[in-house]
């Protein structure tokens, strides 16, 4: 309710008189205006009962300003400052090579998008903890199944390390299958008195310096597709397919670190992970349900290179 300036309310001075009248007319009426005695010039403030609205403002208000909705495109970026995108020569190469991969399956879907959000939140709120790690950047000449088990494998053992010593789910995140796009702080290098585009990831171009392969290729971005598209498939099969087993964590130390201090700490985690496993075998609870044989695992990259 709105208050003029003539008057100002508290919770004590806004009352009415409680005796019940029968006579409508008798009814009390209020106002913010005081009354005086006839014997005193001073204002009495004490029956100040309802409100009246205050009066309407002389002044005219602003008109509204229209607001466009803001519309998410698969162009919308394109409106958006970006520094890192390179320079094709071929632009009509570059449009067919676009054409094609947008025709290709996609990798990804829009259900496991939302089902990552949601486990997001989650982190958010401090039920449960991100984990995140990979490479800066992948590349073509190291894609092979080992090192795509390494990396999986390495997260999955500080997964289980978090996970055990908090007692708070893990979100495994791999920043892999399409992680390719290198942020550059100039868009060219110079050596020797030779000035080429700088090496800005596999799908781009290459880290030879010479001009072929420093030249920005749209054909591999079709390469990158594919590589993230077989990662994923790998990624995939190691997450279901008895791999991520929790009663395999003994066997999830890299031969590197087996015989460290940081493998010996790992190993008598692990030991203690094995005897409630056997705990829970001896208390007839399975280990064999499809959560303890499989594990959710995600992955993301920068939205660096867009085309």
């Amino acid at each position: 309710m709105a208050l003029s300036n003539a008057a100002t309310l508290s919770s004590k001075s806004l009352y009415s008189n409680t005796r019940p009248l029968s006579q409508p007319h008798l009814q009390p009426t209020y106002s913010l205006v005081p009354t005086t005695k006839a014997h005193d010039s001073k204002p009495l403030a004490t029956r100040i009962s309802a409100v009246h609205a205050a009066e309407p403002s002389t002044k005219q208000s602003p008109p509204p300003v229209a607001v466009s909705p803001l519309k998410w495109t698969v162009e919308s970026w394109k409106s958006k400052p970006a520094l890192q995108l390179p320079e094709y020569p071929d632009q009509k190469g570059l449009e067919t090579v676009l054409k094609s991969i947008e025709a290709f399956p996609p990798i990804v879907f829009a259900g496991e998008a939302r089902h990552l959000e949601e486990k997001l939140a989650e982190a958010a709120m401090g039920n449960a903890f991100l984990l995140q790690g990979g490479d800066c950047a992948e590349s073509f000449k190291e894609f092979s199944a080992n090192n795509i088990r390494d990396t999986f494998r390495v997260l999955l053992q500080m997964g289980a390390v978090l996970m055990f010593g908090g007692q708070m789910p893990v979100i495994r995140v791999g920043r892999m299958a399409g992680q390719f796009a290198k942020p550059r702080s100039t868009p060219f290098e110079e050596r020797d008195g030779v000035k080429l585009p700088s090496y800005k990831g596999d799908n781009i171009n290459g880290d030879a310096f010479d001009e072929k392969s420093r030249t920005p290729d749209p054909q591999r971005l079709i390469r990158a597709y594919s590589q993230s598209a077989a990662t994923l498939n790998l990624l995939r099969a190691f997450a279901t397919g008895g791999y991520a087993a929790i009663q395999r964590i003994s066997e999830w130390n890299l031969d590197f670190a087996e015989h460290s201090e940081q493998g010996d700490r790992y190993q008598e985690l692990a030991h203690r992970v094995d005897e409630a496993l056997g705990f829970m075998a001896a208390a007839g609870l399975t280990v064999d349900h499809p959560v303890m044989r499989t594990t959710e695992f995600w992955t993301s990259h920068e939205c660096l290179h867009l085309p």
